[in-house]
């Protein structure tokens, strides 16, 4: 039987210093795309759904990889397509639980599936401790501190199964024979999206949730590197929500964000593992950065955008999993993506989350209009709008103008506002408050806002909100973050 090894340089992730020795992850797509190595065993043969019998459903598992020797790395994966007509054209990958029953897609994938005839592939991608055989999580740290090579890590893992699963759906000839597909999924599901999109050039679009861009989630790889100041700032918070001074922090938060930090780090290595297995400084700091190389998609956009590949990022504003939004917006202005004022990675609604983007409903009327949009040319995407901005020290007013390049003039806009944001990496930066005022339309595609700041703050960060009905669906998309130093 032909083994799978993901092992060669067919993509180099271009990371690693001179001085350093950690490896950067690689895919090796011949392997990926060899369907013989699946190694499929059917659960369920295809079938009509059972709440829908125009729908047909089939459940298979099938080998994503053998992640180290002797070692393999078996998923559910659910197909659903119409059951008349010939082969979809147009297929989702995405993500289902970890189960032995077929997972019938819901939301935008059903409505996608029902009103277009569009496939669906689900996945069952879960945290690395919950995959199976279980052991994987400890395995995976021990491969890493033996070889310094980062495909040892999450995101790799995450991104080769959303790239299995497009293989094993290709390999049902009969029923999928896309010409498009797109990767979406929110959270660990979002990097395995982003990472697949990079990779394989057999995604033609991305549109990732609550999943990092350009700097790295929820902090260093490397537990026990998370800068002091952040630590220090987050100690003193943890001790001061029981006394209940912050009206939109639960004071029985800590021990959930404190659950929560700790399963963060369970998938992580710490730094007195990395020092007694003989790395330096520099490769630990090397590795924070390179052990979320793959999905790092900002690094890779002059490639992706030459092969067409398209990217709709939908991120929250006090999402720690997901911070260097001011940074993207400097450095990336164009870059398609609704920031959701407020919004959460997601959690304990008894810790206060309770602005979740992966559960807003725009957020899943995105992925209907984006998928409107890429396969059938049905609606515009609407481009980035630009954005500029204007501060009146003496008014104490801040005036906001924004314009569409695309002539775009959507049908509801509006300017969001926080003051004296906390640092990314930070828990008190996923309870920043912001507020709104309507944006008002002063030329063909333009719209100017203007908002007077109370009190005396030192910086106000903003982002616009716009949103686009067509084809019967609304997408709704944002400018890039900015700040505003005051003083």
């Amino acid at each position: 039987m032909k083994r799978l090894h993901v092992l060669s340089l067919c993509l180099f992730l271009p990371l690693v210093t001179a001085r350093a020795e950690i490896t950067t992850g690689k895919y090796d797509l011949a392997a990926i795309r060899d369907a013989s190595t699946l190694e499929t065993t059917v659960i369920e043969d295809w079938h009509p759904a059972a709440k829908d019998p125009a729908i047909k459903i089939k459940l298979v598992e099938i080998t994503v990889c053998e992640w180290w020797p002797g070692q393999k790395v078996r998923l559910p994966v659910t197909f659903s397509a119409p059951a008349q007509g010939g082969p979809c054209k147009e297929l989702v990958v995405g993500n289902q639980a970890l189960v032995t029953k077929a997972a019938p897609p819901a939301g935008s994938m059903l409505r996608l599936l029902k009103d277009r005839g569009v496939g669906i592939a689900l996945i069952g991608m879960v945290p690395v401790d919950t995959m199976l055989p279980l052991g994987l999580d400890t395995g995976m740290k021990e491969h890493l501190l033996q070889s310094r090579d980062v495909r040892f890590t999450p995101a790799w893992i995450w991104g080769i199964s959303d790239m299995r699963a497009l293989t094993a759906a290709l390999a049902e000839k009969e029923v999928f024979q896309p010409a498009k597909v797109i990767a979406t999924g929110g959270s660990k599901r979002g990097v395995a999206s982003a990472a697949a999109g990079i990779a394989d050039d057999r995604f033609t679009g991305i549109m990732p949730v609550v999943a990092p861009i350009i700097d790295s989630p929820g902090g260093p790889y490397v537990e026990g590197m998370m800068p002091p100041e952040i630590t220090r700032m987050d100690n003193q918070f943890l001790n001061a929500i029981p006394s209940g001074k912050f009206k939109n922090v639960p004071v029985a938060a800590p021990p959930f964000l404190v659950f929560r930090q700790k399963a963060r780090s369970d998938e992580r290595i710490t730094f007195k593992e990395a020092f007694e297995a003989g790395w330096s400084r520099e490769e630990m700091t090397t590795a924070c950065t390179a052990a979320w190389e793959v999905c790092r998609t900002t690094n890779y956009l002059p490639a992706l955008k030459k092969r067409g590949l398209e990217i709709f990022y939908n991120e929250g504003s006090n999402d720690n999993v997901g911070p260097g939004l001011l940074k993207l917006g400097e450095r990336f202005p164009d870059f398609t993506i609704y920031v959701v004022p407020g919004g959460q990675h997601g959690g304990a609604k008894e810790a206060g989350f309770l602005k979740s983007v992966g559960g807003l409903p725009d957020v899943e009327e995105n992925l209907y209009a984006f998928g409107l949009h890429h396969f059938f040319n049905a609606r515009p995407l609407v481009a980035t709008p630009k954005v500029t901005s204007q501060w009146d020290k003496a008014a104490q007013r801040l005036q906001v103008t924004v314009t569409f390049p695309d002539a775009s003039e959507p049908q509801k806009n509006d300017l969001w506002w926080s003051l004296d944001r906390h640092p990314d990496y930070t828990l008190q930066m996923e309870y920043d408050e912001w507020q709104s005022v309507p944006l008002h339309q002063t030329g063909p595609a333009t719209y100017a806002g203007e908002v007077t700041l109370e009190g005396k703050p030192n910086t106000v960060d903003f982002v616009t909100v716009h949103a686009h009905t067509a084809a019967g669906s609304t997408l709704t998309l944002s400018g890039p973050l900015k700040r505003v130093e005051l003083r």
